[in-house]
């Protein structure tokens, strides 16, 4: 059997609080054998540490995401950096710049995205990326911290194959989910025929973005075979080679030892 790794999901979030033991107990016979639950608020990373202790197959990346860094100050920062050292924290995220909201402003994403860039090659740990509408200040600010030696994953990938090639050349991976089987998603799945198969991991960013049939519903790393499928259509290789590919990037991503299932 091939297994999937959920690179990026959010069973944090409200959205779970009615059956959230029930699916995460269903994921690792579904096949769903690995998922990273991706911190995005100082709250939702205690909530992630929680997850992580409590079952065996779901690490944690730890970070603020763009949108909540008004929230950080230097106590708050500390406490963040202490929490990163965690044997199951796996990566500093999700952090980077959302310019898709007015607030917070570019000055205060811009500076914790740069202290959370110096805490992942600090503590030698990849980063998981979020960037939304400000592609240019995001690859500007990545490349003068030489990101590609931190190393790390672009989540929910929504730019141009000419920006993937940017990434790519930092030896970075490119997070592939849902929006790949959505019928305007055609940007993305020119990045997908673009991106070697050997850079590409999968993820949900669930509870949102679910892949056709289920868009509009909450998403789960249950759909994920149908963004698998997605790829292999676009890729034009086999289901299975998808599974197997994207398991050994997510776990050459993330550092973790292959052989541990």
């Amino acid at each position: 059997m091939e297994y999937i790794f959920d690179t990026h999901a959010h069973y944090d979030d409200d959205a779970f609080d009615e059956d959230r033991e029930q699916l995460l107990a269903e994921l690792p016979g579904q096949g769903i054998a690995r998922v990273v639950n991706v911190g995005a608020s100082l709250n939702s990373c205690r909530k992630t540490l929680e997850l992580m202790e409590q079952y065996d197959f779901i690490y944690g990346a730890l970070g603020v995401h763009p949108s909540e860094t008004a929230e950080l100050d230097e106590e708050h920062f500390a406490w963040l950096r202490q929490q990163c050292l965690h044997e199951k924290c796996v990566a500093v995220g999700e952090i980077g710049l959302d310019y898709y909201w007015p607030e917070p402003e570019a000055g205060i994403q811009k500076k914790w995205f740069l202290r959370q860039m110096e805490l992942a090659r600090e503590i030698g740990k990849p980063m998981v990326i979020h960037s939304r509408e400000a592609a240019k200040d995001t690859l500007d600010m990545m490349q003068a911290q030489k990101a590609g030696e931190i190393g790390g994953v672009i989540h929910c990938y929504s730019y141009s194959r000419e920006t993937a090639r940017d990434y790519l050349n930092m030896d970075f991976y490119i997070g592939i989910g849902g929006v790949v089987t959505f019928q305007n998603g055609r940007k993305l799945k020119e990045v997908v025929e673009y991106v070697p198969l050997d850079k590409i991991v999968l993820e949900t960013d669930c509870p949102y973005l679910a892949p056709v049939p289920y868009r509009g519903k909450r998403n789960s790393s249950l759909y994920l075979p149908h963004v698998v499928d997605m790829i292999a259509q676009l890729k034009d290789v086999s289901p299975e080679q998808v599974r197997r590919q994207t398991w050994e990037n997510a776990h050459a991503l993330y550092r973790l030892p292959l052989d541990k299932i």
